[in-house]
């Protein structure tokens, strides 16, 4: 529990780890307020038409059990790897819990992996059992024959002996939880392989304890009376899962869990405004995407005490909107699947910088290093790194020792990101290694650029990346998608670009700007750079414009 103190020097300094013996996130999530409150909330399913059903920390304790139970009766131990392949709901949470009082391994997965994806994670974590629904069972199935170590398959409503909730129903909800300990494998998260394929991250139980301070930083010292929490963002992902979810049911907090097929930013200011969510966690992607929306506060009575917003970079012209149309100044935070939330904001302790990503959490030591692991001198770019031991830190890479290794220098654990800290102490981030653009000199980061084209009113979502050039190495190129009912041409990209100039600097702004339909994005809501990365490099080789957009909306200068 982080104790809220009147600045940070002392919030930081008074901050001490007390990492117990034994811990289990299952009974540390549901079993301790079962105890106490078993009719306390737990989670709350949201629908559009205004219906919702409630899950109470008691039924979630209960139902984990009998489900704990029925894993165990079908093999699975501790240890094993059970895989969760399921949406925002009362079960995948039912699941978790379950999974973790076996002393199994939780690996979550989303439901937007293809039939490849979910093959290549399924056989590299060796999953012995999966808990899916209908859509989910239909892609196991394609794939089920290569994957020998997948033993059982529990499907939501399949009606069948290994249906979710007919094993509950037929198995005791007494359960006696594994006596696991901090360092204890938990959970395995799946990289999103930027760097060659990806790699699963394994967790310890202690994971959770590392995540509180950092997410109460940015949920503004949570709990508080009348706290309620939501995300869109998916659980499988750390930032749904690790971000919120987790953290919330450990606080005694009830969770909205809402089904969206893909992020709708008028449905999300509804889901905010019907189930008067105090405090959310949004990533910068999901804001940009609220800024489309016209007229936020004269038609949405929202109740946000706070907002925390961490995958990447959130930037100075989201900041100023959200203080101007959501009423509040978004706490922007950082980490990485293997070690997250680090750096952290929290307006409230006046520890807030638009552009910045935080400064370090009470409990981590964050340093901007060289290639070498040295602290770089203030103000000048390196390596972003965290310190080891850290009870958020990753045990390691599953069966990969060299992957793991090398995520080391020295003490530090190594991120790929670039960033710069100044003299209060705030951390901006640059960008990824490869996502950094080298233009005349300039080493530039992508964030920036793309924040100021987002502040164009015509713009929606806009990608930075570097293409190319003999003269200046790299220009800067952007992708833009432009709001609906916005035309495109060749005097609009000259406007998006002269926009970026003004605000930015010479050598910062887009020297080609090309218009697409849509933003490629991953399951967890970031950009996809790579891909534009490489088809600009196709065409500075072909020197023609790939067709991404029409190649006469592609202005160069």
């Amino acid at each position: 529990m982080l104790e809220r103190r009147d600045t940070y020097d002392a919030l930081y300094r008074d901050f001490h780890w007390r990492i117990p013996e034994k811990f289990n996130i299952g009974t540390a999530v549901s079993d301790r307020w079962a105890a106490v409150d078993p009719d306390r909330p737990a989670l709350l399913g949201y629908r559009s038409e205004g219906t919702a059903d409630t899950l109470s920390f008691g039924d979630l304790a209960l139902r984990s059990n009998a489900l704990a139970h029925a894993l165990r009766a079908r093999g699975v131990r501790r240890g094993d790897r059970v895989a969760l392949l399921l949406p925002q709901s009362f079960e995948t949470a039912i699941a978790h819990v379950a999974i973790y009082k076996l002393g199994a391994i939780t690996v979550p997965l989303a439901l937007l992996f293809g039939v490849e994806a979910l093959e290549y994670r399924l056989q590299t974590a060796g999953v012995r059992a999966i808990v899916t629904n209908g859509a989910g069972f239909a892609k196991v199935g394609l794939i089920k024959g290569r994957l020998p170590e997948l033993e059982t398959v529990v499907v939501v409503d399949s009606g069948d002996a290994n249906d979710f909730h007919r094993l509950i129903a037929d198995h005791s909800p007494v359960f006696a939880a594994e006596d696991t300990g901090p360092d204890d494998p938990a959970m395995m998260i799946f990289t999103s392989g930027t760097t060659g394929p990806p790699k699963g991250a394994l967790h310890g139980h202690r994971v959770l304890l590392g995540h509180l301070p950092g997410i109460q930083m940015a949920q503004e010292f949570f709990p508080q009376p009348g706290d309620l929490t939501w995300t869109p963002a998916d659980w499988a992902w750390a930032g749904g899962l690790l971000n919120l979810l987790l953290p919330s049911l450990y606080f005694g907090l009830p969770v909205v869990a809402a089904r969206f097929e893909k992020f709708d930013p008028e449905a999300a200011l509804l889901l905010v405004e019907k189930t008067r969510v105090r405090n959310a966690f949004i990533p910068p992607t999901a804001l940009r995407m609220l800024k489309t929306v016209p007229d936020i506060r004269r038609r949405f009575r929202l109740g946000l005490r706070s907002i925390g917003s961490a995958g990447e970079s959130l930037g100075r012209e989201t900041y100023d909107w959200a203080a101007a149309e959501l009423g509040l100044t978004v706490n922007e935070f950082y980490g990485q699947t293997e070690c997250n939330a680090v750096l952290a904001s929290c307006a409230g302790l006046g520890i807030t910088k638009g552009g910045a990503i935080g400064k370090a959490v009470p409990g981590h030591r964050v340093a901007i290093i060289d290639a070498e692991g040295r602290r770089v001198p203030m103000g000048e770019p390196g390596q972003i790194a965290i310190a080891r031991p850290n009870p958020v830190m990753f045990l390691e890479y599953w069966q990969n020792p060299e992957a793991t290794e090398k995520k080391f220098i020295g003490e530090w654990m190594t991120t790929g990101d670039q960033g710069i800290e100044d003299r209060d102490g705030y951390v901006t981030f640059f960008g990824r290694d490869d996502d950094v653009i080298t233009s005349a000199g300039f080493r530039i980061g992508p964030g920036e650029i793309e924040d100021c084209l987002t502040g164009h009113p015509a713009v929606a979502l806009a990608a930075a990346v570097g293409k190319p050039d003999a003269l200046r190495t790299e220009i800067v190129k952007a992708y833009v998608v432009l709001k609906p009912d916005v035309e495109r041409s060749a005097a609009l990209a000259e406007e998006i670009k002269l926009w970026v100039r003004e605000r930015l600097s010479a050598h910062e702004y887009p020297r080609e700007v090309e218009f697409v339909d849509s933003m490629p994005l991953t399951t967890t809501g970031k950009v996809i750079r790579r891909i534009f990365r490489e088809r600009a490099k196709r065409e500075a080789r072909d020197g023609a414009a790939h067709p991404l957009g029409r190649a006469k909306d592609s202005v160069a200068s």
